[in-house]
């Protein structure tokens, strides 16, 4: 076994985490795109914005995961 090449689980994390947030990002630009044709198909619009928040859910865990709980 390489130690070097092993992940822990905070690392396989971010990973994840960075993963999300360039597919958030991505169906952010998808929406603004479609938008700016004047007269979107509503339906596809709506899919792509459920998408993107059920990404935003999965950051918001994730990062919850991360960010240790500090209790004042």
């Amino acid at each position: 076994m390489n130690a070097a090449t092993e992940l822990n689980f905070d690392d396989m994390l971010r990973i994840k985490l960075e993963v999300l947030r360039r597919e958030h990002r991505d169906l952010d630009e998808a929406v603004r795109a479609m938008e700016a044709t004047g007269r979107p198909d509503q339906l596809a619009l709506r899919r792509l914005k459920k998408q993107k928040l059920a990404l935003k859910d999965q950051i918001v865990k994730i990062e919850d995961q991360l960010i240790p709980d500090i209790i004042a």
